[in-house]
Protein backbone atom coordinates (compact mmCIF):
# COMPACT_ATOMS: atom_id res chain seq x y z
CA UNK A 1 0.00 0.00 0.00
CA UNK A 2 1.13 3.26 -0.54
CA UNK A 3 3.28 5.25 1.95
CA UNK A 4 1.06 8.19 3.41
CA UNK A 5 1.07 10.67 6.13
CA UNK A 6 -0.66 13.83 7.05
CA UNK A 7 -0.14 17.44 8.06
CA UNK A 8 -2.53 18.53 10.90
CA UNK A 9 -1.23 22.31 11.01
CA UNK A 10 -3.95 24.71 10.12
CA UNK A 11 -3.78 27.88 8.58
CA UNK A 12 -7.33 28.69 11.19
CA UNK A 13 -6.68 31.35 13.83
CA UNK A 14 -5.03 29.61 16.49
CA UNK A 15 -7.06 29.42 20.27
CA UNK A 16 -5.62 31.60 22.86
CA UNK A 17 -5.41 28.84 25.70
CA UNK A 18 -4.80 29.67 29.60
CA UNK A 19 -3.60 27.07 31.86
CA UNK A 20 -4.37 26.32 35.70
CA UNK A 21 -1.50 24.26 37.72
CA UNK A 22 1.31 22.40 35.34
CA UNK A 23 3.96 24.37 37.18
CA UNK A 24 7.57 23.43 37.74
CA UNK A 25 8.01 20.32 38.44
CA UNK A 26 4.57 19.27 37.06
CA UNK A 27 4.52 16.05 34.93
CA UNK A 28 0.76 16.42 33.38
CA UNK A 29 1.38 20.25 32.49
CA UNK A 30 4.09 20.09 30.55
CA UNK A 31 2.42 16.90 28.79
CA UNK A 32 -0.85 19.23 27.93
CA UNK A 33 1.41 21.92 26.69
CA UNK A 34 3.15 19.60 24.14
CA UNK A 35 0.00 17.77 22.97
CA UNK A 36 -1.97 21.53 22.94
CA UNK A 37 1.25 22.25 20.32
CA UNK A 38 1.19 19.30 18.13
CA UNK A 39 -1.53 19.95 16.22
CA UNK A 40 -0.98 24.17 15.67
CA UNK A 41 -4.19 24.53 17.13
CA UNK A 42 -3.48 26.79 20.65
CA UNK A 43 -1.70 29.24 21.90
CA UNK A 44 -0.44 29.38 25.89
CA UNK A 45 -1.07 32.79 26.79
CA UNK A 46 -1.81 32.88 30.26
CA UNK A 47 -1.76 30.63 33.57
CA UNK A 48 -1.98 30.74 37.28
CA UNK A 49 0.72 27.75 37.33
CA UNK A 50 1.31 27.14 41.24
CA UNK A 51 -0.33 27.53 44.32
CA UNK A 52 0.93 30.53 45.33
CA UNK A 53 1.82 33.77 42.96
CA UNK A 54 5.37 33.77 43.40
CA UNK A 55 5.79 30.27 42.31
CA UNK A 56 3.16 31.10 39.60
CA UNK A 57 5.08 33.94 38.01
CA UNK A 58 8.39 32.12 37.90
CA UNK A 59 6.82 29.20 36.76
CA UNK A 60 4.78 31.70 33.84
CA UNK A 61 8.04 34.09 32.74
CA UNK A 62 9.85 30.25 32.06
CA UNK A 63 7.39 29.37 29.89
CA UNK A 64 7.77 33.04 27.99
CA UNK A 65 4.00 34.05 29.30
CA UNK A 66 3.82 37.77 29.61
CA UNK A 67 4.75 38.92 33.35
CA UNK A 68 0.89 40.74 33.23
CA UNK A 69 -0.98 37.16 32.28
CA UNK A 70 1.15 35.10 35.25
CA UNK A 71 -1.73 35.08 38.17
CA UNK A 72 -1.59 34.64 41.51
CA UNK A 73 -4.59 32.57 41.20
CA UNK A 74 -7.24 30.73 39.10
CA UNK A 75 -10.22 33.09 39.85
CA UNK A 76 -7.59 36.47 39.23
CA UNK A 77 -7.07 34.94 36.00
CA UNK A 78 -10.65 34.35 35.17
CA UNK A 79 -11.63 37.34 36.44
CA UNK A 80 -9.47 39.45 34.59
CA UNK A 81 -8.85 37.01 30.79
CA UNK A 82 -12.67 37.34 30.60
CA UNK A 83 -12.49 40.96 30.62
CA UNK A 84 -9.78 41.36 28.13
CA UNK A 85 -10.44 41.77 24.54
CA UNK A 86 -7.69 39.52 23.30
CA UNK A 87 -8.63 37.13 26.58
CA UNK A 88 -8.04 33.19 26.23
CA UNK A 89 -10.67 31.20 24.51
CA UNK A 90 -10.28 27.60 26.19
CA UNK A 91 -8.09 27.05 29.56
CA UNK A 92 -6.78 23.59 30.62
CA UNK A 93 -6.84 22.54 34.53
CA UNK A 94 -4.16 20.18 35.23
CA UNK A 95 -4.44 20.33 38.82
CA UNK A 96 -5.02 18.21 41.99
CA UNK A 97 -8.59 16.79 41.63
CA UNK A 98 -9.89 19.01 44.28
CA UNK A 99 -9.53 21.80 42.64
CA UNK A 100 -11.40 21.03 39.42
CA UNK A 101 -14.68 22.28 40.37
CA UNK A 102 -14.07 25.33 41.17
CA UNK A 103 -11.75 26.23 39.20
CA UNK A 104 -13.78 24.60 35.85
CA UNK A 105 -16.98 26.86 37.38
CA UNK A 106 -15.23 29.91 37.33
CA UNK A 107 -14.29 29.50 34.12
CA UNK A 108 -17.29 28.23 31.95
CA UNK A 109 -19.44 30.95 34.00
CA UNK A 110 -17.17 33.35 31.71
CA UNK A 111 -17.89 31.29 29.12
CA UNK A 112 -14.37 29.93 28.52
CA UNK A 113 -13.86 26.85 27.25
CA UNK A 114 -12.36 23.90 29.49
CA UNK A 115 -10.22 21.18 28.66
CA UNK A 116 -9.82 19.74 32.09
CA UNK A 117 -7.61 16.61 33.28
CA UNK A 118 -9.41 13.42 34.44
CA UNK A 119 -10.75 12.38 37.15
CA UNK A 120 -13.58 15.64 36.97
CA UNK A 121 -13.67 15.78 40.95
CA UNK A 122 -12.45 14.67 43.99
CA UNK A 123 -16.05 13.37 44.89
CA UNK A 124 -19.50 13.17 43.26
CA UNK A 125 -21.33 15.73 45.06
CA UNK A 126 -18.88 18.19 43.15
CA UNK A 127 -18.93 16.21 40.10
CA UNK A 128 -22.70 16.35 39.60
CA UNK A 129 -22.61 20.31 40.21
CA UNK A 130 -19.95 20.58 37.81
CA UNK A 131 -22.60 18.69 35.03
CA UNK A 132 -24.97 21.41 36.03
CA UNK A 133 -22.62 24.03 35.61
CA UNK A 134 -21.21 22.84 32.61
CA UNK A 135 -24.59 21.86 31.33
CA UNK A 136 -25.80 25.49 31.69
CA UNK A 137 -22.57 27.26 30.53
CA UNK A 138 -22.03 28.88 26.74
CA UNK A 139 -18.97 27.19 26.54
CA UNK A 140 -17.75 23.30 26.20
CA UNK A 141 -15.94 20.96 28.38
CA UNK A 142 -13.71 18.22 27.44
CA UNK A 143 -12.16 15.92 30.13
CA UNK A 144 -8.97 14.29 29.09
CA UNK A 145 -9.12 10.72 28.72
CA UNK A 146 -6.59 10.60 26.57
CA UNK A 147 -6.16 7.37 25.84
CA UNK A 148 -9.57 7.63 23.87
CA UNK A 149 -7.40 9.46 21.31
CA UNK A 150 -5.82 6.51 20.13
CA UNK A 151 -6.09 5.54 16.47
CA UNK A 152 -5.92 1.55 17.01
CA UNK A 153 -8.69 2.30 20.08
CA UNK A 154 -10.51 4.46 17.47
CA UNK A 155 -10.73 1.30 15.29
CA UNK A 156 -10.91 -0.90 17.92
CA UNK A 157 -14.38 1.02 18.42
CA UNK A 158 -15.41 1.52 15.24
CA UNK A 159 -15.37 -2.79 14.64
CA UNK A 160 -17.46 -3.18 18.27
CA UNK A 161 -20.23 -0.31 16.32
CA UNK A 162 -19.92 -2.58 13.01
CA UNK A 163 -20.72 -6.10 14.80
CA UNK A 164 -18.36 -7.89 13.34
CA UNK A 165 -17.69 -8.64 17.24
CA UNK A 166 -21.27 -9.78 17.50
CA UNK A 167 -23.18 -9.71 20.70
CA UNK A 168 -20.63 -8.52 23.38
CA UNK A 169 -20.20 -11.14 26.31
CA UNK A 170 -16.58 -9.56 28.18
CA UNK A 171 -14.73 -6.96 28.56
CA UNK A 172 -11.56 -7.20 30.46
CA UNK A 173 -9.76 -3.69 31.51
CA UNK A 174 -6.58 -3.94 33.81
CA UNK A 175 -4.18 -0.58 34.36
CA UNK A 176 -1.19 -1.73 36.70
CA UNK A 177 1.78 0.06 37.82
CA UNK A 178 4.85 -0.05 40.30
CA UNK A 179 5.81 3.29 40.74
CA UNK A 180 3.93 3.47 44.48
CA UNK A 181 4.71 -0.01 45.58
CA UNK A 182 6.77 1.56 48.10
CA UNK A 183 5.69 4.52 50.21
CA UNK A 184 7.24 7.55 48.40
CA UNK A 185 4.61 10.38 49.69
CA UNK A 186 6.62 9.83 52.96
CA UNK A 187 9.61 11.28 51.31
CA UNK A 188 8.15 14.19 50.14
CA UNK A 189 7.82 12.97 46.13
CA UNK A 190 5.22 15.90 44.90
CA UNK A 191 3.37 13.44 42.57
CA UNK A 192 2.88 10.99 44.94
CA UNK A 193 1.82 12.89 48.20
CA UNK A 194 -1.43 14.59 46.57
CA UNK A 195 -2.12 11.48 44.68
CA UNK A 196 -2.23 9.50 48.20
CA UNK A 197 -4.19 12.50 49.84
CA UNK A 198 -7.77 11.85 50.56
CA UNK A 199 -8.32 16.13 50.65
CA UNK A 200 -6.73 16.59 47.06
CA UNK A 201 -7.60 13.56 45.42
CA UNK A 202 -10.50 11.96 46.77
CA UNK A 203 -11.62 8.43 47.68
CA UNK A 204 -9.79 6.54 45.46
CA UNK A 205 -6.28 6.09 45.45
CA UNK A 206 -5.62 4.23 42.30
CA UNK A 207 -9.17 3.58 41.34
CA UNK A 208 -9.37 7.33 41.05
CA UNK A 209 -5.73 7.86 39.66
CA UNK A 210 -5.89 4.98 36.98
CA UNK A 211 -8.82 2.74 37.54
CA UNK A 212 -10.64 5.66 35.82
CA UNK A 213 -9.16 5.15 33.13
CA UNK A 214 -9.27 1.98 32.40
CA UNK A 215 -12.84 1.87 32.97
CA UNK A 216 -13.81 4.67 30.60
CA UNK A 217 -11.57 2.99 28.10
CA UNK A 218 -13.60 0.00 28.32
CA UNK A 219 -16.89 1.48 28.18
CA UNK A 220 -15.47 3.74 25.31
CA UNK A 221 -14.63 0.60 23.18
CA UNK A 222 -17.15 -1.34 24.14
CA UNK A 223 -20.19 0.66 23.76
CA UNK A 224 -21.25 -0.53 27.05
CA UNK A 225 -22.50 1.53 29.97
CA UNK A 226 -22.20 -0.01 33.81
CA UNK A 227 -25.31 -1.13 35.82
CA UNK A 228 -23.20 -2.56 39.01
CA UNK A 229 -20.02 -3.58 40.47
CA UNK A 230 -18.58 -5.42 43.29
CA UNK A 231 -15.13 -4.61 44.61
CA UNK A 232 -12.10 -5.55 46.72
CA UNK A 233 -10.20 -2.34 47.13
CA UNK A 234 -7.27 -2.86 49.29
CA UNK A 235 -3.95 -0.49 50.35
CA UNK A 236 -0.56 -2.61 50.73
CA UNK A 237 1.55 -0.03 51.81
CA UNK A 238 1.74 0.37 55.37
CA UNK A 239 0.77 3.98 56.17
CA UNK A 240 -1.00 4.87 53.31
CA UNK A 241 -4.46 6.24 53.38
CA UNK A 242 -6.07 5.85 50.07
CA UNK A 243 -5.90 2.29 48.20
CA UNK A 244 -3.09 1.36 46.01
CA UNK A 245 -4.99 -1.86 44.36
CA UNK A 246 -8.05 -2.57 43.52
CA UNK A 247 -10.20 -5.87 41.63
CA UNK A 248 -13.34 -4.86 40.77
CA UNK A 249 -16.25 -7.54 38.78
CA UNK A 250 -18.56 -5.65 36.16
CA UNK A 251 -21.93 -5.65 35.10
CA UNK A 252 -22.98 -3.97 32.26
CA UNK A 253 -26.68 -2.62 31.46
CA UNK A 254 -28.24 -5.13 28.92
CA UNK A 255 -28.05 -3.70 24.73
CA UNK A 256 -30.68 -3.99 22.63
CA UNK A 257 -32.50 -6.60 24.36
CA UNK A 258 -29.61 -8.83 24.39
CA UNK A 259 -27.57 -10.75 27.77
CA UNK A 260 -25.84 -8.23 29.91
CA UNK A 261 -22.21 -8.59 29.50
CA UNK A 262 -19.84 -8.92 32.01
CA UNK A 263 -16.37 -7.34 32.91
CA UNK A 264 -13.45 -7.50 35.25
CA UNK A 265 -11.11 -4.34 36.12
CA UNK A 266 -7.73 -4.85 37.65
CA UNK A 267 -5.72 -1.67 38.88
CA UNK A 268 -2.74 -1.68 40.79
CA UNK A 269 0.29 0.78 41.86
CA UNK A 270 2.01 -1.86 43.35
CA UNK A 271 2.58 -4.46 40.61
CA UNK A 272 6.12 -4.69 40.53
CA UNK A 273 7.52 -4.75 37.11
CA UNK A 274 4.82 -2.89 35.77
CA UNK A 275 4.96 0.57 34.46
CA UNK A 276 2.06 1.82 32.72
CA UNK A 277 0.14 -1.65 31.80
CA UNK A 278 -2.74 -0.26 30.05
CA UNK A 279 -4.95 -3.08 28.38
CA UNK A 280 -8.81 -3.65 27.54
CA UNK A 281 -9.92 -6.86 25.89
CA UNK A 282 -12.99 -7.25 23.98
CA UNK A 283 -15.27 -10.40 23.53
CA UNK A 284 -18.05 -11.14 21.51
CA UNK A 285 -20.29 -14.09 20.60
CA UNK A 286 -18.02 -13.82 16.79
CA UNK A 287 -14.37 -12.43 17.62
CA UNK A 288 -12.86 -10.62 20.01
CA UNK A 289 -9.88 -7.78 19.87
CA UNK A 290 -6.87 -6.91 22.32
CA UNK A 291 -5.19 -3.34 22.73
CA UNK A 292 -2.28 -2.87 24.94
CA UNK A 293 -0.74 0.92 25.36
CA UNK A 294 2.38 -0.60 25.34
CA UNK A 295 2.24 -1.44 21.68
CA UNK A 296 -0.21 1.20 20.57
CA UNK A 297 -0.34 1.15 17.27
CA UNK A 298 -0.92 -2.36 16.95
CA UNK A 299 -4.56 -4.17 17.56
CA UNK A 300 -5.16 -7.84 17.68
CA UNK A 301 -8.21 -8.92 16.03
CA UNK A 302 -9.81 -12.69 16.06
CA UNK A 303 -12.54 -14.26 14.66
CA UNK A 304 -14.04 -17.52 16.21
CA UNK A 305 -12.55 -20.61 14.29
CA UNK A 306 -10.26 -18.27 12.38
CA UNK A 307 -6.44 -17.41 12.75
CA UNK A 308 -5.30 -13.71 14.78
CA UNK A 309 -4.95 -10.72 12.53
CA UNK A 310 -2.70 -8.22 13.65
CA UNK A 311 -4.05 -4.95 12.38
CA UNK A 312 -1.49 -1.79 12.57
CA UNK A 313 -1.97 2.21 12.60
CA UNK A 314 -1.74 3.61 8.99
CA UNK A 315 -1.86 -0.13 7.16
CA UNK A 316 -4.45 -2.55 5.51
CA UNK A 317 -7.29 -2.96 7.55
CA UNK A 318 -7.53 0.21 9.69
CA UNK A 319 -10.37 1.86 8.73
CA UNK A 320 -11.82 5.48 9.24
CA UNK A 321 -12.61 6.70 12.41
CA UNK A 322 -8.24 5.62 13.02
CA UNK A 323 -7.30 7.17 9.87
CA UNK A 324 -8.84 10.80 10.62
CA UNK A 325 -6.73 10.67 13.79
CA UNK A 326 -3.52 9.17 12.29
CA UNK A 327 -0.74 11.69 11.68
CA UNK A 328 2.63 9.95 9.90
CA UNK A 329 2.82 6.36 7.73
CA UNK A 330 2.69 2.86 9.03
CA UNK A 331 5.90 1.83 10.79
CA UNK A 332 6.61 5.01 12.01
CA UNK A 333 5.44 4.79 15.78
CA UNK A 334 2.63 7.52 17.21
CA UNK A 335 2.31 6.96 20.66
CA UNK A 336 0.75 8.94 24.15
CA UNK A 337 1.61 12.63 23.13
CA UNK A 338 0.22 12.05 20.08
CA UNK A 339 -3.03 10.71 21.83
CA UNK A 340 -3.65 13.31 24.06
CA UNK A 341 -2.75 15.56 21.15
CA UNK A 342 -6.18 14.00 19.26
CA UNK A 343 -8.02 14.99 22.52
CA UNK A 344 -6.90 18.87 21.74
CA UNK A 345 -7.17 18.61 17.98
CA UNK A 346 -10.87 17.27 18.90
CA UNK A 347 -11.75 20.20 21.51
CA UNK A 348 -9.97 22.46 18.87
CA UNK A 349 -12.74 21.57 16.27
CA UNK A 350 -15.48 21.92 18.79
CA UNK A 351 -14.65 25.06 19.93
CA UNK A 352 -13.70 26.34 15.81
CA UNK A 353 -17.36 25.13 14.79
CA UNK A 354 -18.87 26.80 18.11
CA UNK A 355 -17.52 30.27 17.41
CA UNK A 356 -17.88 29.63 13.50
CA UNK A 357 -21.50 29.05 13.90
CA UNK A 358 -20.72 25.89 11.57
CA UNK A 359 -21.93 22.33 12.34
CA UNK A 360 -19.24 19.83 13.85
CA UNK A 361 -17.88 16.54 11.70
CA UNK A 362 -19.78 13.99 13.67
CA UNK A 363 -16.57 12.07 13.52
CA UNK A 364 -15.27 14.22 16.49
CA UNK A 365 -15.30 12.57 19.16
CA UNK A 366 -14.22 13.74 22.70
CA UNK A 367 -14.61 12.57 26.42
CA UNK A 368 -17.69 15.29 28.02
CA UNK A 369 -18.54 16.25 31.51
CA UNK A 370 -21.04 12.99 31.69
CA UNK A 371 -18.20 10.59 30.66
CA UNK A 372 -16.20 12.07 34.12
CA UNK A 373 -19.41 12.09 35.98
CA UNK A 374 -19.41 7.97 35.08
CA UNK A 375 -15.80 7.79 35.92
CA UNK A 376 -16.45 9.51 39.76
CA UNK A 377 -19.02 7.35 40.12
CA UNK A 378 -17.45 4.83 39.84
CA UNK A 379 -14.54 5.58 42.00
CA UNK A 380 -17.15 6.01 45.25
CA UNK A 381 -19.49 2.55 44.16
CA UNK A 382 -15.64 0.92 44.59
CA UNK A 383 -15.18 2.22 47.56
CA UNK A 384 -18.61 1.46 49.53
CA UNK A 385 -18.58 -2.15 47.99
CA UNK A 386 -15.26 -2.72 49.66
CA UNK A 387 -16.17 -1.30 52.46
CA UNK A 388 -19.18 -3.78 52.43
CA UNK A 389 -17.43 -6.31 51.71
CA UNK A 390 -17.40 -6.40 48.46
CA UNK A 391 -21.27 -6.74 47.96
CA UNK A 392 -23.02 -5.67 44.69
CA UNK A 393 -23.53 -1.67 44.15
CA UNK A 394 -25.94 -0.18 41.69
CA UNK A 395 -25.02 2.78 39.61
Amino acid sequence: MAIEGKTTDKASKRIRLGMVGGGSGAFIGGVHRMAARLDNRFELVAGALSSTPEKSKASGLELGLDEDRCYGSYEEMAEKEAAREDGIDAVAIVTPNHVHYPAAKAFLERGIHVICDKPLTSNLEDAKKLKEVADKADALFVLTHNYTGYPMVRHARELVESGVLGDIRLVQMEYPQDWLAEPIEQTGAKQAVWRTDPAQSGAGGSTGDIGTHAYNLGCFISGLELDELAADVHTFVEGRRLDDNAHVMLRFKAKDGKQAAKGLLWCSQVAVGHENGLKVRVYGTKAGLEWTQADPNYLWFTKLGEPKQLITRGGAGAGDAASRVTRIPSGHPEGYLEAFATIYSEAANAIDARRNGSELDKAVIYPTVDDGVKGVAFVEACIRSSKDNGNWVKL
